[in-house]
């Protein structure tokens, strides 16, 4: 690979892993979640660092072209931030159905108590 596509790929990793502890830093993001993104950083900078794994993973699958075998490993990461990404949503609609019935349940108790001490209060 070529010194210049090594540091872009430096960069983009670094730029990946600045923007993922800042937004840590300043609570927009929490940890667990910050790990579906340091992953792929990590193994961004992993290949860039060493491009001859690349190399070697790309003739072993049979792969003409270097950009082939990127353009494959970019889908799967996708895929698998996507899919990391519809697991946290799915468990975060659970809690939210579960919170609505524990408002409804305290609502309901609320009311049935302030209608218990008016009718005392009488």
């Amino acid at each position: 690979m070529q010194n210049k596509v090594i540091i872009l790929i430096l960069c983009v990793a670094m730029i990946m892993f600045a923007f993922i502890l800042v937004s840590l830093k300043k609570g927009r993001m929490p940890l667990k979640y910050a790990l579906v993104w340091i992953v792929p950083a990590t193994l961004i900078l992993l290949l860039a660092i060493f491009p001859q794994i690349l190399l070697k993973f790309a003739s072993f699958l049979g792969f003409e072209t270097l950009s082939n075998l990127i353009a494959g490993i970019v889908i799967v990461l996708l895929l698998f931030i996507s899919m990391s990404l519809t697991i946290i949503v799915a468990g975060m609609n659970t809690k939210i159905v579960l919170l609505i019935q524990e408002i409804s349940t305290l609502k309901k108790r609320t009311s049935d108590l302030e209608k218990l001490n008016n009718y005392f209060d009488k």
